[in-house]
């Protein structure tokens, strides 16, 4: 029994539509100078990121040696928003991760079974019944600090929606033609739910995990903010806002980049993951919009 693939004229209308989109086009630009920031962070930071210079505190943007300038403890400041970028990136694959590995099991359990369901439902009103920062900030709070104490804090909170997502489609796929005949077939769940099912919900999973991004970019920020997520020396957007709040009347540089960076991370990933959700809507490749 073979699985319904996604043909290759469907494919490349996708990818075209995806090309065509100049929202998605920015998108993916910010993306690609994000990830390279990130991953080459070791090589392209001139300092490295705890590195101090007591005699050059508070030095403005495009002095000599440092490009944005320093802190209040001379360290150089694009030295730590390229860290803090890829710590940021790191958390931010991390929590996505364990989101998809715990919720799209339980997702397919959830929309198969219907007595599983019942319980699975429950769980996940119950994990939605707290705001996602809330959930996140008292998970970080009894674990503790870390960037894997802070990843597996915002995965825990993006579980539930990751649940529905891929719950939702397995409900829709499960009434559809060739699931049914794979049934008639005595074709048994598990590969119902593996050849059939969950290669057609790839593309809902995708999209929500790009939306599960850039929320844990935010959340990781918030979690060093309150001291709850990356320790210092380590960097961190988070930490570097936290420390220049109480500079702000002397010098607002130090807040001000770091808060680019999660601007650009966050809209990056927005922007990209609504193209791409426009360009894998089943509808619209099909008819060839």
């Amino acid at each position: 029994m073979t699985t319904l693939a996604v043909p290759a004229p469907v494919r490349w209308r996708a990818l075209q539509k995806l090309a065509r989109n100049p929202m998605g086009l920015v998108g993916a630009i910010l993306l690609l100078i994000v990830v390279v920031a990130g991953v080459f962070a070791p090589w392209l930071a001139p300092y490295p990121p705890a590195e101090v210079h007591f005699a050059t505190p508070f030095q403005q943007p495009a002095t000599v040696g440092f490009a944005l300038g320093t802190d209040d403890l001379g360290r150089d400041v694009l030295s730590r928003v390229l860290h803090g970028t890829r710590a940021s990136l790191q958390v931010g694959f991390l929590s996505v991760l364990l989101a998809v590995v715990v919720g799209v099991p339980l997702g397919l359990v959830a929309g198969y079974w219907h007595r599983l369901d019942a319980i699975v439902s429950r769980l996940t009103d119950l994990m939605l019944a707290f705001p996602f920062l809330v959930l996140a900030v008292g998970l970080a709070a009894i674990n503790g600090g870390g960037i894997g104490n802070a990843a597996v804090a915002l995965g825990i909170a993006n579980i539930p929606t990751m649940i529905r997502i891929v719950r939702a489609e397995t409900l829709r796929l499960k009434d559809t033609d060739f699931v049914l005949a794979a049934t008639a077939m005595d074709a048994g769940p598990v590969r119902i739910l593996g050849q059939h099912i969950l290669p057609n919900a790839i593309s809902a999973i995708i999209v929500q995990a790009t939306v599960i991004m850039p929320a844990a970019v935010l959340g990781e920020a918030v979690l060093s903010f309150l001291g709850l997520g990356i320790q210092p020396p380590a960097p961190s957007l988070g930490i570097m806002l936290s420390d220049a709040q109480q500079f702000l009347f002397r010098t607002l540089w130090p807040g001000v980049f770091p808060g680019i960076a999660i601007a650009v991370i966050c809209l990056g990933f927005n922007l990209f993951g609504d193209a791409l959700r426009d360009a894998l809507d089943p509808k619209t490749v099909s008819e060839g919009h």
